[in-house]
């Protein structure tokens, strides 16, 4: 293995490495949204059952506070976990972009021994031709 194929083969690690990462960020923003929901439909059934039984209603009021102050500090996390997916992507992007030119250096490493091979051996064939003929006259 030649040292462009070991670059490439750590930076395809790293691209991996970080598509985990990515998934696992998106992996805790889906869940941190699916609390959202549930505390809104957990306060829309306790709002119902206020209305429906006086006794509840009573509670209800420092209920919605705290319910509010859970959905606010699950937006702030939300707002976070944004962030850092943000800064996933860019790193992902980066690794795609680092592993493509890698990629790019190696095949131009590629062709250049592929010419200069051809070039070896047209330059062995025309020596070849010229003493043909030379020895033919």
């Amino acid at each position: 293995m030649n040292w462009a194929q070991s670059l490439i083969k750590i930076t395809n690690f790293e691209v991996e490495i970080l598509q985990k990462r990515l998934a696992e960020i998106m992996d805790r923003r889906a869940a941190a949204e699916m609390r959202l929901v549930m505390m809104t439909a957990q306060g829309e059934a306790e709002a119902a059952r206020a209305s429906e039984d006086a006794e509840a209603g009573w509670y209800h009021l420092g209920y919605q506070q705290g319910l509010r102050q859970r959905k606010d500090a699950t937006l702030a996390e939300i707002a976070q976990i944004g962030l850092e997916e943000l800064g996933a992507r860019d790193a992902l992007s980066e690794a795609f972009e680092t592993l493509k030119k890698y990629e790019q250096v190696a095949e131009s490493a590629r062709l250049a021994v592929v010419k200069e091979e051809l070039k070896r051996e047209t330059a062995a064939l025309d020596e070849l031709g010229l003493r043909r003929a030379a020895g033919g006259r």
